[in-house]
């Protein structure tokens, strides 16, 4: 199984679209999330899942393509969950070889991790997943504004609630160890027995948007 996320920024590098998506493409992730994403960028998976376009709830800051979220998935889906935000976080249940998976795809704090609104945000989305880690195995992919490894982006609280909340609810942050990474995916760490797993980036000059892509590739231990 591959899970990847990426923030494509809005598609500020618009001109670049055709290697934004081959740079989605060539992830060949069964479960891709991109966020602060755009209806222009089209993948050719037989499922995709958005939060409501923001143009109807900040018609002065969005064009009418962009969603904060958009989970892009090759696996059957079983049904919806609600969220407290259904323009931040999207949460639906897939049917994968490895059972029931909830995949929760968000960014926390819409404007970075230094505006007022971010801990009321963050402390919202941390009820969702305590709650839905409750229901099943859960995976949550997204921007999480939040280095875990080094200064590079985080406030002292916000990744003090994140790695209290991920312990409360069972999880494991598969890339917090990487650099300079503040897109993230956490597994329920009962979904992950018997795998190994390999970390990939892409983007990593920042020339097709301000984050970097992580994927992880989850595979079953050799006997």
């Amino acid at each position: 199984m591959r899970i990847a996320a990426w923030n494509v920024e809005r598609l500020k590098h618009k001109s670049k679209l055709d290697r934004i998506i081959e740079c989605c493409s060539r992830t060949r992730a069964d479960i891709l999330v991109l966020t602060e994403t755009d209806r222009q960028i089209r993948l050719p998976y037989p499922c995709c899942f958005e939060t409501l376009p923001v143009k109807v709830c900040s018609p002065e800051l969005y064009r009418h393509t962009e969603n904060r979220v958009s989970i892009y998935t090759r696996y059957e889906w079983s049904r919806d969950l609600a969220t407290y935000d259904p323009y931040t976080a999207r949460c639906v249940e897939l049917q994968t070889e490895r059972g029931k998976l909830l995949v929760y795809g968000t960014i926390m704090g819409i404007f970075g991790n230094r505006e007022g609104s971010y801990r009321r945000d963050l402390q919202r989305q941390i009820e969702d997943i305590q709650r839905l880690s409750q229901r099943g195995s859960l995976c949550v992919i997204g921007d999480y504004n939040c280095s875990f490894s080094d200064d590079y982006y985080f406030t002292k609280i916000g990744r003090d609630m994140l790695v209290k909340c991920f312990e409360k609810s069972g999880m494991t942050v598969l890339t917090a160890s990487q650099s300079e990474c503040i897109d993230h995916i956490a597994v329920s760490a009962g979904f992950l027995s018997g795998l190994e797993m390999t970390v990939e980036e892409w983007n990593g000059d920042k020339t097709l948007s301000d984050h970097k892509g992580i994927l992880v590739d989850m595979r079953a231990v050799s006997p």
